[in-house]
């Protein structure tokens, strides 16, 4: 196989399927589905915000507004979608060497669509639950977390604010599990809008009672203590690390609410002092891992 026609292809491929998301409207349109969700969002926090004090174009609104569109476009469009496409194949040929040449080992196409849209859910979610707790607990992937919990107000479009190193944590984890069970694209989109929505709920400045729910749904009073800067010495790394769901939480003790965390101080101790522009924040991770690597010798 020629794979630099492929990572070529995948590069084409992928501006070709963006502008078309630009250009067109249809129902699993995920450009203006993210746009639209945003919007629903910020009129929401305008309307009924939680914390009444704090400005509607909060501190470092429109750097995640651009985390937004970078990591879940332009990422891609650099990068991500032609190098992925290389590796998936590589990964296949490598399989292929052993006579593997399908990962599918649970067919669910024949199932109910809300099974396999709840499956999907649930399973995928469970993956990013564990992944975002090694995020917390290896100090060199917390170098590169600790963009996402640099944020000091909390809005919605702090969802998205995140290092694209966590895009390739999480993608090449998920990405056996999820191959090995059959769902089609569409349950993927229409899982991934859900998850989108309710990623900007649970970082957005609204509050919301959701009674019985809150043990099954990440929520803002929940999420705000993920993000707290300051917490007891046996949680030091972390707590609420729910992404969709909460109930993963509650289930191995993680969860942690102990008061109502409205006006909480958010970030992590020296938080002050980590860098406020895009281009140094997503070098933070390098420099940092370099310069301990160096210390260590």
């Amino acid at each position: 196989m020629d794979y630099l026609e492929l990572f070529l292809s995948g590069y084409k491929g992928y501006a070709s399927y963006l502008w078309g998301e630009v250009t067109h409207l249809h129902w699993h349109n995920y450009f203006y589905w993210l746009i639209g969700i945003s919007l629903f969002f910020l009129v929401l926090e305008w309307v009924r915000p939680w914390r009444s004090n704090q400005a509607k174009f909060r501190l470092d609104f429109w750097l995640d507004f651009f985390y937004m569109f970078f990591n879940f476009f332009l990422f891609s469009l650099i990068i991500y979608n032609a190098a992925s496409d290389v590796l998936v194949n590589l990964f296949k040929d490598f399989l292929a060497l052993f006579g593997i040449r399908n990962l599918v080992a649970i067919h669910i196409e024949q199932w109910p669509v809300w099974v396999q849209l709840l499956t999907l859910l649930v399973i995928r979610d469970f993956i990013q639950w564990w992944t975002h707790r090694l995020l917390h607990q290896f100090n060199f992937l917390w170098e590169f977390h600790k963009v996402h919990h640099s944020v000091q107000q909390m809005g919605f479009a702090a969802h998205l604010r995140y290092h694209w190193v966590e895009t390739l944590v999480y993608r090449s984890i998920e990405y056996l599990p999820l191959a090995m069970i059959g769902f089609g694209i569409d349950d993927f989109i229409i899982v991934h809008i859900f998850t989108l929505a309710v990623g900007h709920f649970n970082h957005s400045n609204l509050k919301l009672n959701l009674g019985p729910l809150k043990y099954i749904f990440n929520n803002p009073q929940m999420h705000i203590w993920h993000h707290a800067e300051h917490l007891p010495p046996d949680r030091l790394k972390g707590v609420n690390f729910g992404l969709t769901l909460s109930v993963w939480d509650y289930i191995w003790g993680t969860n942690y609410i102990p008061y109502d965390g409205r006006d909480i101080k958010l970030g992590f101790p020296g938080v002050e002092r980590f860098p406020k522009t895009f281009w140094k924040q997503v070098t933070h991770g390098f420099e940092s891992t370099k310069s301990q690597k160096t210390n260590s010798k």
